[in-house]
């Protein structure tokens, strides 16, 4: 009887049981993707999402430290400039305070140059008038001596060294 199998050649081939067959693999494909491929694609999908997400936030993250990079960098060369800016004011206002110094040493020096001055010439005019006084003072000494004396030629070369010793003791 032929009813539920089919005869080639040899082999006998079960309609029924390929039925049957082909009816449990459609069921446990059925359960195989409610129970374990659903979840199993569901964990796929969390876990893709769970990286992608961290993939975005290491993207966030690289953009906001090369900002802020970039912002420290600028900051950086504005303290540079700054600092040189500094330094080269620095440098003009010492240049100003040495040649305010050298003018004011310069002012002071001719000063006591001319005070200098003004002193040596006060000493040598009290000097004159000193010598002037002695000279006259001689000179009446020697008119008084010559006047209660006339003298001769000897006497007068004599008290000419004389009176030149007593000037130069009276000194």
């Amino acid at each position: 009887m032929l009813t539920n199998a089919l005869v080639l050649g040899e082999a006998h081939i079960n309609s029924g049981d390929i039925i049957f067959q082909l009816l449990m693999f459609i069921i446990l494909l059925a359960l195989l993707k409610k129970y374990a491929w659903g979840p199993l694609v569901g964990i796929m999908k969390q876990r893709e999402d769970h990286i992608a997400n961290e993939i975005e936030a290491a993207e966030k993250s690289r953009v906001e430290a090369n900002k802020f990079l970039e912002e420290t960098r600028q900051e950086l060369k504005k303290a540079r400039e700054d600092a040189q800016a500094l330094i080269e004011n620095a440098k003009k206002q010492g240049e100003r305070q040495k040649d305010e110094i050298i003018a004011a040493a310069r002012q002071e020096a001719e000063r006591l140059k001319e005070s200098a001055k003004a002193e040596i010439n006060r000493q040598k005019e009290q000097a004159v008038a000193e010598l002037r006084d002695q000279v006259a003072s001689l000179s009446v000494l020697i008119a008084s001596k010559v006047i209660e004396k006339e003298l001769s030629e000897q006497d007068q070369e004599k008290l000419i060294q004389d009176f030149i010793k007593e000037a130069g003791e009276g000194r």
